[in-house]
């Protein structure tokens, strides 16, 4: 049997593992699952004839390098920054591997030896970074085949609660790393182009400048600036466009009501708090107010953020418990971003039965036998439960396609790649539309780069 080494049993590692399960007798497949927690691999595995559930420490190079030479590919589905120490073992044991994340400067150092030994190191094929490429790929060829001259690409992507388990006034529950969410836009301004002129915005000003978009049968929603929209400027072959900008879509009002806490200081990771574990959460929130004898820390807050009592504002602080002088942080040595976190888990958590929602969004503008037209293209999917989520689905399917792809010999790139290429992205959409994940296109008058940005 072909065999296969997923190696993390993570939130999206249940369709990933469930799908290759499913191709097993017809492909000839025989999965192994590592994880540091064998409980959690074996979850996965499921008692499945074809699967096999392993500890693996990742730290621990021989029976890291053990389970890689016993494969015949790998899939690491680790935090970004362990990737790594994995590719390194497929290089000596000549495996060719698959990863969700971003490229990482080492990652890219490894691509000429990969290239060398015949190897495919296929990363940025999950949801954003992953399914964002390849559908906008699809597009921007297609458009460019034409003869056709962009010269506006606008994506955005956002990992919401499904419309039907929104039951809190932020319309926001975490799907995925609350974390990223916490600390997103930080380490430096958002970069983007604007008719052709380059634009930024620092992170004290970046989520009072968003985007409004719309999309049928879901609404109306918004979208803040990635911190550089221009990273894939030449790798999807744009040097001349005017306009290029990449965002994260939130439903409306929730990034206005987020400022509060970059205003505040809240979402700050670069010091600690003394004696946090016995704070309160009121304590938390008047630490970051000027001392008053006689105002209360309601009063004082408003005051600062100039927050009237009857706006929908207040009421989203409210429902937080930011004032509760009962609950405490229970965390030593906390950064404000950790029991920013803390707080916002207590009321953001997915309840038993919620559902989250992936919503993407792509604009094209472009240019053809002298006329400007547009090109609008969305896609949204609804989880099913807190297994089988639409993030798990989003990231999990293409990774699994894509390490089935590269073990049929499908796709014969090598080196380090990210899924551009038609090889890669024309067969695997298709294939996605098979579970639900289908862009709906429509072309619109072109409007060039909108102007209806918030300014605060």
């Amino acid at each position: 049997m072909r065999k296969i080494l997923v190696i993390g049993a993570g939130k999206s590692t249940a369709v990933l593992i469930k799908y290759l399960q499913d191709k097993s007798v017809t492909e000839n497949l025989h999965i192994t699952i590592g994880d540091i927690s064998l409980e959690n691999a074996k979850k996965l595995e499921a008692n499945h004839p074809n699967t096999t559930a392993i500890l693996l420490d990742v730290f621990k190079s021989d029976s890291r390098k053990a389970a890689i030479k016993n494969a015949d590919i790998v899939v690491s589905m680790l935090p970004a920054r362990f990737h790594i120490e994995v590719a390194k073992d497929c290089l000596q044991y000549n495996k060719s591997m698959v990863t969700a994340s971003y490229v990482s400067e080492e990652m890219q150092a490894l691509d000429k030896k990969a290239k060398e030994k015949g190897l495919l190191f296929m990363n940025e094929i999950g949801l954003d970074p992953g399914i964002d490429h390849m559908s906008a790929m699809q597009v921007l060829d297609r458009i460019r085949k034409q003869g056709a001259k962009v010269v506006l690409f606008e994506s955005f992507t956002g990992g919401l609660v499904a419309p039907e388990s929104d039951t809190n006034l932020w319309n926001y529950k975490f799907t995925w790393n609350p974390r990223n969410v916490v600390v997103a836009g930080q380490g430096g301004a958002a970069e983007f182009l604007q008719e052709g002129t380059y634009k930024y915005i620092p992170y004290h000003k970046l989520f009072r400048r968003t985007e409004f978009l719309e999309i049928e049968e879901y609404g109306g929603f918004e979208a803040y600036a990635n911190r550089n929209s221009l990273k894939y400027q030449s790798i999807y072959g744009l040097d001349d466009i005017l306009t290029l900008y990449r965002g994260t879509i939130r439903k409306i009002g929730f990034s206005r009501a987020w400022n509060t806490f970059v205003q505040l200081g809240m979402t700050a990771d670069d010091y600690t708090i003394e004696n946090s574990e016995n704070m309160s959460y009121r304590e938390f929130t008047n630490s970051f107010l000027a001392y008053s004898p006689t105002d209360s820390v309601e009063l004082k807050l408003r005051h600062y953020l100039k927050i009237d009592q009857d706006d929908i504002m207040w009421a989203k602080l409210i429902e937080l418990d930011l004032f509760n002088p009962d609950k405490k942080i229970g965390i030593p040595n906390a950064t404000p971003a950790q029991i920013l976190q803390k707080i916002l888990m207590d009321k953001w958590t997915l309840d038993e039965g919620d559902k989250d929602m992936i919503v993407m969004y792509h604009k094209f503008g472009y240019e053809i036998n002298g006329e400007q037209k547009q090109i609008d293209a969305t896609m949204v999917s609804i989880g099913e439960d807190q297994t089988y989520t639409a993030m798990a689905r989003t990231v999990g399917l293409p990774v699994a396609m894509a390490t089935l792809r590269i073990l049929n010999k499908e796709i014969t790139l090598t080196g380090v790649q990210i899924p551009i290429q038609e090889q890669v992205y024309k067969p695997i959409l298709k294939e996605l539309e098979e579970y639900g994940i289908i862009f709906k296109e429509k072309e619109c008058e072109y409007l060039g780069y909108n102007p209806n940005r918030v300014t605060g």
